[in-house]
């Protein structure tokens, strides 16, 4: 079976700038690009940047909307996290570790990109707790 890639489509308000946070600061590829829209390939998902001439707000907390990544080697995720540091990406919310001692126990933080669209990437302790340990009811930060 080939592997499915995901796709998601956020907006933003400059190709440009999209340009330089994900690819110079996030690292994502360039794809196909066009005056309203630019395709970037995050670790082999696929994001289209859409532009809009809404005006775009921040969200007051990290919930409900975000999207990101699970890394399933901890080295992988770290290193995202200096280059986020290294590239001074703006952190919505620093790296913590959740769920310490539990099943759940996870390392996570979050960007907030030039249109105010968060992502979280985090790395889970144990694998079982992506998608399994369903007994478990905790579900992210209760703030």
């Amino acid at each position: 079976m080939n592997p499915t890639i995901f796709h998601l489509a956020f907006p933003i308000t400059s190709i440009n700038d999209a340009k330089t946070y994900y690819v110079d600061g996030l690292g994502c590829i360039p794809g196909r690009e066009n005056p309203h829209a630019l395709i970037l390939d995050l670790y082999g998902h696929q994001l289209v940047a859409h532009i809009t001439k809404e005006v775009l707000t921040p969200q007051r907390g990290i919930y409900p909307r975000h999207f990101g990544l699970i890394f399933t080697s901890e080295d992988d995720w770290l290193k995202l996290l200096q280059r986020a540091q290294k590239q001074e990406l703006l952190f919505r919310e620093e790296v913590k570790d959740r769920f310490v001692g539990s099943a759940l126990e996870h390392r996570t933080f979050f960007l907030e990109d030039p249109f105010y669209n968060l992502m979280e990437f985090k790395y889970y302790r144990h694998q079982a707790a992506i998608f399994g340990d369903s007994e478990l009811k905790s579900i992210g930060d209760t703030k």
